[in-house]
C-alpha cells in the first residue's frame, strides 16, 4: 500500500527524544520485535500485522519470534486471486490488504519463521522485497483468467498463478525445522501461544448504525470481514485503555496528509477532529485507507500534548529509526480501524459485540 516499508520494531529506552525542536517524554511503552523493511512492496499489512502478533506472543509468553511475511503474502495473493475468479472479475487485485488477511492466512494455512522461506527479494536479485515487476505481472495474469463471454475460467489457472507467485517470492514450506523440532505451518502456528479467535476490528463511521458490525467499504479490504462500529470518542478510549493494560494495537488508516517522512504525524494547530469531519473526509476521498502500523506506546510532547508511539513499516527511516510519533488528534481523524485482542476491551463492549453479532 503506497510503496510502504515494514518495521517490526525498536524498543526506545531514552525517556526524552528530540526531533525538529520537538521533545517527547515516554508515558507507556510496550515490548515489540525488531525493525524490518518492506521496501518496494505494498505489504505493510503483512509486516505490521505479523509484528503485532509477535508483540502479542511477547506479551503472553515472553518469547521472541520472527514470523515470515512472504509466507503470508504467498497465501494471501493466491486467496485474492481465487476470490477474484469466484467474483467473475468483479473484485480487486491489489498489493494492499488488511489485518484480517494475516489473521485468515494463519487460521487457514498456518505460518512459518522468516528463515523457512527465501529472503525477500532474493529470488529476483534484490536485497529486499521489490514488487515493481512481480505485481503487475500477477495482476495481468489473474485478470486474463476471466475472459469476456467465457463460460468458465481459463483451465489450470490456479497452477499458473501459484507458479508465478512462487517464482518471485518463494514456495511455502510443507515442513521445516525450528530450534531442533520439525513443524508444519499449522503446527507451528498452534504452538505460538495465541488464540486466533480473540482478535477483532473496531471502527467509527456514521454511514452505518453505531454499535453494530459492518464491512468497511475500502478497496484493500477485499475479504469483506466486518468491524464493530462505535463512536470515535469511545474508539480512542478503547485504544488508550488497551495500551494502559499492556496490549499493543494494530492500526489501519490514512497517511496521505500530515504524515511526515521524518517521524511525526500531527494535525495543523487549531484543527479539532470530529465524527462529522471523519465522515466527510471518508466520503469525499480525502481520507483513505492506505497504511497499517503497530501502536505500542504513549508519549507527550514538551507542551503535554498526547502522542502515540507507532512502529512504522518503512525500515529504519526517520529521526527515530522507524518509530513515528502520531498525535492523538491525528489518530482520531485518520483511523480507519483498530485491530486488537478482544480481552483488551471493556467488559460492556465485549458483551455488546456478542449481542449484536454480525
Amino acid at each position: 500500500m503506497r510503496n510502504l516499508l515494514f518495521i517490526v520494531a525498536i524498543c526506545l529506552s531514552m525517556p526524552l527524544m528530540a526531533q525538529q525542536n520537538k521533545q517527547f517524554k515516554i508515558v507507556k511503552q510496550l515490548p515489540i520485535t525488531a525493525v524490518k523493511d518492506q521496501n518496494r512492496s505494498g505489504t505493510c499489512w503483512a509486516y505490521a500485522t505479523l509484528g503485532y502478533f509477535e508483540s502479542e506472543i511477547l506479551r503472553r509468553t515472553g518469547k521472541t519470534y520472527d514470523l515470515c511475511e512472504m509466507f503470508v503474502v504467498n497465501k494471501d495473493y493466491m486467496d485474492c486471486a481465487t476470490h477474484y475468479v469466484r467474483m467473475h472479475g468483479y473484485s480487486q487485485i491489489s498489493e494492499g490488504g488488511s489485518c484480517d488477511d494475516v489473521l485468515e492466512v494463519i487460521r487457514q494455512h498456518g505460518i512459518c519463521p522468516e528463515n523457512a522461506m527465501p529472503a525477500p527479494g532474493s529470488l529476483t536479485g534484490d536485497s529486499l522485497a521489490n514488487f515493481k515487476v512481480f505485481f503487475p505481472e500477477l495482476e495481468r495474469t489473474v485478470r486474463s483468467i476471466v475472459k469476456e463471454g467465457a463460460k468458465e475460467p481459463t483451465p489450470h489457472w490456479k497452477d499458473n498463478v501459484q507458479a508465478l507467485i512462487e517464482s518471485y517470492i518463494g514456495q511455502c514450506p510443507e515442513t521445516f525445522s525450528y530450534q531442533g523440532k520439525t513443524y508444519t505451518p499449522r503446527s507451528f502456528a498452534d504452538q505460538l501461544g495465541l488464540d486466533f479467535d480473540e482478535y477483532v476490528s473496531l471502527t467509527s463511521f456514521t454511514h452505518h448504525p453505531l454499535n453494530k458490525w459492518f464491512i468497511i467499504e475500502a478497496p484493500y479490504k477485499w475479504r469483506l470481514k466486518p468491524s464493530y462500529n462505535i463512536p470515535i470518542d469511545q474508539l480512542m478510549e478503547v485504544l488508550d485503555k488497551a495500551i494502559d493494560a499492556g496490549y499493543t494495537v494494530a492500526w489501519g488508516g490514512d497517511v496521505s496528509g500530515d504524515f511526515t517522512r521524518t517521524g511525526l504525524a500531527m494535525l495543523p494547530d487549531g484543527l479539532t477532529p470530529t465524527q462529522q469531519m471523519r465522515q466527510e473526509q471518508f466520503d469525499d476521498w480525502r481520507f483513505t485507507y492506505d497504511h497499517v502500523m503497530l501502536i505500542y506506546g504513549k508519549a507527550v510532547d514538551e507542551n503535554g500534548k498526547p502522542y502515540y508511539m507507532v512502529k512504522n513499516s518503512w525500515g529504519e527511516s526517520g529521526d527515530y529509526k522507524g518509530i513515528w510519533y502520531m498525535s492523538r488528534d491525528y489518530m482520531t481523524l485518520n483511523t480507519t480501524y483498530l485491530f486488537l485482542n478482544r480481552n483488551a476491551l471493556p467488559h460492556n463492549l465485549q458483551e455488546a459485540m456478542k449481542v449484536h453479532a454480525f
